[in-house]
């Protein structure tokens, strides 16, 4: 299975993904707005890898401003900082969050700096450790709702590349596999980056499991005449009431798993849900250069200066979605009501 980051002697290495599958190359982070610059970039990508991403940026932000006459203040500068690098993804501003709040108490408590970033440090190693554990969960209520010879489509890759192992939809896909219940992937190539190309395609058949790649707009007709009975997507921000903000073109994978009478799931981390917004209508979508339209990687393919629309995300609506594949298990409609008793139970 594909390592996505290393903590390695104070530096946070990453894996370069635009790089992938023709290079294998590591990126080693030794401040955090490195770290930002690859979560910009999307040499870090899919929301559970960029919360993690986040969690160690927080370490090595710390680590920068520790010698700070307000050493609070300027961390609060290296959080605020590190959440505008792509504002969609709700696990980055959640990991950042969560580091901010444990250096707010552990000051509370008269700790040196020296101290609050030895525990950021130790935090950020169990939120990678635990994000592997969630998945494998995940991975095993995800295939516990798949049928027998599974016939699943995805999109994008929400794969190990996207967390920092295993996978979130990925997951539920090599779950089944190990179970004997997965027939075929059909993975959607992911346009403007390639994403399911270039990551879930590298992923799947470096593993060996059967994997079949199209083209984006062959969704709807291979769920017609592939015998797709299931499909499986991530997300990168879940509203309160089951609306799910994933990669640009899964709105309309839904829709067409929707007229085919395919069910389609979301598998996600809770870390993912923001339960803090009513519905898909707040989330924020980032929209992106417009040279990723332009252009087929370095190959220019529309005139010079044509108007693009590139937002990197859509929101599927509720409706839509069978169910939510979580680590604590299945959420089903009213989501309303599933998502506030998921929301209580951790509370508990």
């Amino acid at each position: 299975m594909v390592e996505t980051m290393r903590w390695e002697q104070g530096s946070l290495v990453l894996l370069d993904q635009t790089l992938l599958p023709q290079k294998i190359e590591w990126i080693t982070c030794a401040d955090y707005k490195r770290v930002k610059v690859a979560i910009e970039r999307l040499e870090v990508r899919g929301a559970p890898a960029i919360g993690a991403a986040a969690a160690f940026a927080m370490v090595l932000g710390a680590r920068e401003v520790a010698d700070k006459p307000d050493f609070l203040g300027a961390l609060d500068v290296v959080r605020a900082d590190l959440i505008t690098a792509r504002p969609t993804a709700v696990n980055l501003a959640w990991a950042a969050n969560l580091q901010y709040a444990l250096a707010v108490r552990l000051n509370g408590e008269d700790k040196s700096p020296a101290a609050i970033i030895k525990a950021l440090e130790e935090k950020a190693k169990q939120i990678y450790a635990d994000d592997i554990t969630m998945n494998k969960r995940m991975g095993e209520y995800g295939a516990a709702v798949l049928p027998d010879a599974a016939v699943v489509l995805t999109h994008c890759n929400a794969g190990a590349l996207a967390t920092c192992g295993w996978g979130t939809a990925l997951g539920v896909i090599r779950s089944a596999y190990a179970q004997g219940k997965l027939k075929m992937v059909y993975a959607d190539e992911t346009r403007p980056l390639l994403q399911g190309a270039r990551l879930t395609a590298f992923e799947l058949f470096e593993d060996g499991i059967p994997i079949t790649l199209i083209t984006d707009n062959m969704a709807a007709w291979t769920m017609r005449t592939q015998g797709v009975n299931a499909v499986v997507v991530g997300a990168d921000r879940i509203a309160a009431n089951g609306d799910t903000a994933n990669k640009i073109g899964t709105y309309g994978v839904a829709l067409a798993a929707k007229a085919h009478g395919i069910p389609f799931y979301i598998a996600a981390p809770t870390s993912t849900f923001d339960f803090s917004i009513a519905t898909g209508a707040q989330i924020p979508i980032e929209e992106r250069k417009a040279d990723e339209v332009r252009h087929f990687r370095s190959e220019q393919t529309a005139p010079e200066g044509v108007a693009v629309f590139n937002p990197a995300f859509d929101v599927t609506p509720a409706e839509l979605i069978t169910g939510i594949i979580t680590e604590h298990g299945v959420l089903k409609a009213p989501y309303t009501e599933s998502i506030k008793k998921l929301q209580a139970l951790l509370k508990d």
